[in-house]
């Protein structure tokens, strides 16, 4: 039995990231593919880690039409059972830029931190293979509200999917769970919106 004295372990979410990269940039081979790839089996939930962390920067309006992207690649993959990520191409040889990542790693260092404090392995069940295609149907439903240019709302399903695949990572159901009603609260919104401007457009013309 462990002494009540030993702290738990808390989980990072930036180190393996840095660290990884940092490998393949040392080897000359910071890719976007090698870089998932590397991060080992939990590649879904990096992946949605990694590709939500991109949607969340400070970015010209319109940007989440491009960023929203490989999260919807990711996300149409779970729901056709993928084992794992297999990125296109073009996006799998698209070379990254150590410093930058590193920046932008260490800019949400904020975020994640909070996270780490309450990640736990729990609740595992959620992770069970016949739940992975409905899941990654849900989430690419999250994920297409990202890719819509909706004025105030990109923030949130990036928020939603981030907390997702941080549950993943750590195998910790109860903080997926989390994002995924966040996520849905976040189609809701995205919904509520289309509405208003399409009504708004129609009073216009009318």
């Amino acid at each position: 039995m462990d002494s009540p004295l030993v702290k738990r372990r808390r989980p990072s979410l930036s180190l393996p990231i840095l660290r990884t990269s940092r490998s393949h940039h040392l080897a000359g081979n910071l890719t976007l593919g090698n870089l998932i790839s590397s991060l080992g089996e939990a590649s879904f939930g990096w992946a949605i880690v990694l590709f939500s962390f991109l949607t969340l920067l400070p970015l010209p309006p319109g940007s989440s039409l491009l960023t929203a992207i490989p999260l919807l690649v990711t996300t149409i993959q779970m729901m056709l059972g993928y084992p794992f990520v297999r990125l296109p191409k073009f996006l799998a040889r698209m070379k990254l830029d150590q410093d930058k990542l590193r920046r932008t790693v260490l800019r949400l260092r904020p975020v994640t931190r909070r996270l780490e404090r309450v990640l736990a392995t729990r609740r595992t069940a959620v992770f069970a293979p016949r739940k992975q295609r409905p899941m990654g149907a849900l989430l690419f439903l999250i994920a297409f509200a990202l890719f819509l240019p909706v004025p105030f709302s990109g923030w949130f399903p990036a928020v939603s999917l981030l907390i997702v695949g941080v549950g993943f990572v750590e195998r910790d159901g109860l903080v997926t769970i989390l994002g995924l009603v966040l996520g849905i609260a976040s189609v809701a919104l995205t919904a509520v919106l289309l509405l208003s401007i399409a009504a708004g457009a129609e009073a216009m013309i009318g």
